[in-house]
């Protein structure tokens, strides 16, 4: 009975979450006059009261680009940039903690032996999945959420966030500071900058991370797959019991 209701409790977290933005005036205040009026009136507390901003904002379903493109205006590209991305760290692992602490059980009842293997392979591979996920691009909030009904470790999950975060966060403060700045100054040449570029260069990288990252496992994996064959009896043997014992440690395997 318990499990129901954390479950139920967490449904209705996220119905009042998605629409407190979207139907209450609450939206209103996530602009860059109503938020830098505030953050100005702060002072030197500031720069934390916006990073727990991002992180609550996160946690309420809201898209973390907003947040990141108000930091970008308000505090410029660099700092900005600073903010935003512990703020969404924060805020991914708030959101991860709230869901595994009243989604996970539930989630675990239902599944069946199939799904089970699924969830201990993510478990193993808990930092790449997770840093592949934010790589791609993949909805931010709704990512939190899912991940941490899984058995990935917070760790793996906070590192791969970390990580996977930076060059997402990095293009939408640089592009939108470097756009605040332009129409401040009336500048328009500086578009034409190094910049500029580099944020749009390193956003179109980003898509061939996942990829690069999928072709070094399966390399490795084709690699450890010659030595398979041996533990079969086709009579194929490893170069060497030591080296057969390596590629056995790698993949968490008991020799």
């Amino acid at each position: 009975m318990r499990i129901f209701v954390k479950a139920f409790i967490l449904v209705a977290f996220i119905i009042f979450a998605i629409c407190l933005f979207r139907i209450t005036p609450a939206k209103s205040f996530l602009t860059p006059e109503t938020l830098g009026r505030f953050l100005e009136v702060s002072g030197y507390w500031g720069p934390l009261l916006f990073i727990l901003i991002f992180a609550v904002s996160i946690c309420l379903f809201v898209p973390a680009s907003i947040p990141a493109l108000l930091g970008a205006t308000i505090f410029g590209a660099h700092w900005g940039f600073l903010y935003g991305w512990i703020g969404a760290i924060a805020g991914a692992s708030g959101a991860f903690f709230i869901g595994r602490t009243l989604g996970r059980d539930f989630t675990r009842s239902l599944m069946g032996d199939k799904l089970t293997e699924y969830d201990d392979a993510i478990e193993r591979n808990g930092f790449t999945t997770v840093l592949y996920l934010r790589l791609i691009n993949s909805p931010f909030t709704f990512t939190n959420f899912g991940i941490c009904l899984t058995k990935v470790r917070f760790w793996d999950y906070f590192f791969g966030t970390a990580l996977g975060v930076l060059v997402g966060i990095f293009v939408l403060t640089f592009l939108g500071g470097t756009l605040k700045e332009i129409w401040v100054s009336g500048n328009w040449g500086k578009l034409v900058s190094f910049k500029v570029f580099f944020a749009a260069g390193l956003y179109v990288f980003s898509f061939f991370i996942p990829k690069m990252i999928k072709g070094i496992k399966d390399y490795r994996a084709w690699r450890y797959s010659r030595f398979i064959p041996a533990r079969s009896g086709t009579g194929l043997q490893a170069k060497s019991t030591n080296e057969l014992s390596a590629y056995d440690a790698q993949a968490g395997r008991q020799p």
